[in-house]
């Protein structure tokens, strides 16, 4: 039997030429429009050959009416189905284990080669997730890449707290340093994998200079250090921080480490990296050479005008080999950022991640995104950086919506009014109000063992 090896498997200088790293990323990031446009082009066009051969886009596009030759380029994006993780768990329950999306009958060669994970199931069973070789090979770089660009140097010690398992997170971040920068990497994983208290002492006994993860956790080692009696900023020597961060973590979490520099990216399993802060900081960069973005409105489903928020559709026109990733609604919530970049790069810039559509709740006529709590509770100086909502339901049929946030100092009556005026102010209805002290939301949340934090519990239909 032919084993078809992973590195045989790419043709490593045509994908150094199609999706530059260091110095060529930049200047490609500062390319005009119109020749940024040609090279997605160029891509998309393999992508849509590689979707006809694949049972999972007979199907959805043969149930849209089209036929091979009615996709004429990116103008007709916006016509082709969207399909979601709902989409991915029916092929898997039709075409079980791995459903008929994935590309595994191969091109006449035997199977590719395949690296396959799970999602982490935050928002139901966990899917499968399947990569190529070579669309491995370009998410791994986009992402060390970007870490470059935002200033990982050659002789930086990365602590990582991704999980691993059978999740993709932590291998595909090691992969990323690994492969495409000469950083060292520390795998560390998550409080579970490695208790927090050692993590702190790994890192100073290494000198980590970089931590790369998840926020709440990363907030969280800062006062497991303190409590182990390390000086977070003194006895450690964090100078760079990059993860997914959201809006309302970075400034304090900067601070906790004592002023670093904070980045924020974005992406989802079945795509790697989508998109990421620079030097600048001033909204994500979207990695064109390897992803299109649309931002569609949440009801329609019709791609919405720049500065409004609308769900993340994703193409991944780097993927042709074993899955085609094309119009992938990813159901987090985004816009995208208007203006001109202040460091002269020319791609699409967006606001990164500012909640999930599907976890949503309709108060009072009133649609609000748990997640977006966070940016506006930062407004008060109290605030200690975790929080939880809750979705209730009285007596008398009203649904009422409760955040409950961790605080610094007095939890009375004086504060809740203070938080209370500052969402009233921004959503436009009363919300109630529990406080509590640093550490006690962390049973709700579960920052200690997953690395995307529970936001709501939605009790009103127990």
């Amino acid at each position: 039997m032919k084993h078809n090896m992973y590195h045989d498997a790419i043709n490593w200088e045509q994908l150094r030429q199609e999706h530059p790293i260091g110095d060529d990323f930049v200047k490609f990031g500062k390319n005009s429009r119109d020749e940024i446009r040609a090279h997605q082009e160029k891509l998309f066009a393999r992508c849509v050959a590689r979707a006809w051969q694949i049972p999972f886009y007979q199907r959805l596009w043969g149930n849209a009416g089209l036929e091979a030759g009615d996709i004429k380029g990116l103008d007709t994006l916006s016509d082709l189905p969207m399909f979601d993780k709902s989409d991915i768990m029916e092929s898997i329950d039709l075409n079980p284990p791995f459903g008929d999306f994935g590309g595994l009958e191969g091109t006449g060669n035997g199977r590719p080669p395949v690296i396959m994970h799970t999602t982490s199931g935050t928002t139901g069973n966990p899917q499968v997730l399947l990569f190529g070789a070579k669309s491995r090979e370009v998410q791994n770089l986009m992402l060390g890449r970007l870490y470059q660009f935002q200033g990982l140097r050659p002789d930086d010690i990365v602590h990582s707290v991704y999980g691993h398992g059978m999740i993709n997170g932590g291998h595909y971040v090691r992969e990323s340093v690994t492969h495409w920068t000469n950083a060292i990497f520390m795998s560390a994983g998550t409080g579970v994998e490695t208790r927090s208290a050692r993590q702190v002492e790994l890192m100073r006994d290494f000198g980590a200079t970089v931590i790369v993860g998840f926020a709440d956790y990363i907030k969280k080692l800062a006062r497991v250090a303190a409590e182990q009696g390390i000086d977070p900023v003194k006895d450690l020597k964090i100078r760079m921080i990059s993860g997914h961060l959201g809006r309302e973590d970075k400034e304090t979490l900067s601070q906790a480490w004592g002023g670093v520099d904070c980045f924020d990216w974005y992406g989802v399993g079945d795509t790697g990296i989508i998109a990421g802060e620079g030097p600048d900081r001033d909204g994500l960069y979207v990695m064109e050479d390897g992803q299109v973005v649309e931002v569609c409105d949440i009801d329609t489903g019709k791609p919405v005008a720049d500065g409004e928020m609308g769900d993340i559709v994703c193409t991944c026109i780097h993927k042709d080999d074993v899955y085609p990733i094309i119009r992938f609604n990813t159901h987090d919530v985004t816009k995208v950022v208007k203006g001109k970049s202040s460091i002269g790069m020319n791609l699409t810039r967006i606001e990164g991640f500012l909640g999930r559509s599907d976890n949503m709740v309709k108060i009072r006529g009133i649609n609000i995104f748990p997640q977006a709590m966070g940016p506006l509770l930062e407004a008060d100086s109290s605030f200690a950086g975790d929080f939880i909502c809750k979705a209730v339901r009285d007596d008398q049929g009203r649904d009422e919506f409760i955040v409950c946030a961790e605080v610094n100092g007095p939890r009375d009556a004086h504060t809740i009014a203070r938080f209370k005026g500052i969402l009233k102010k921004s959503i436009g209805i009363d919300c109630g109000i529990e406080l509590a002290a640093p550490g006690e939301l962390a049973a709700l949340t579960q920052t200690e063992i997953r690395q995307k934090p529970i936001r709501l519990l939605d009790e009103r239909f127990k």
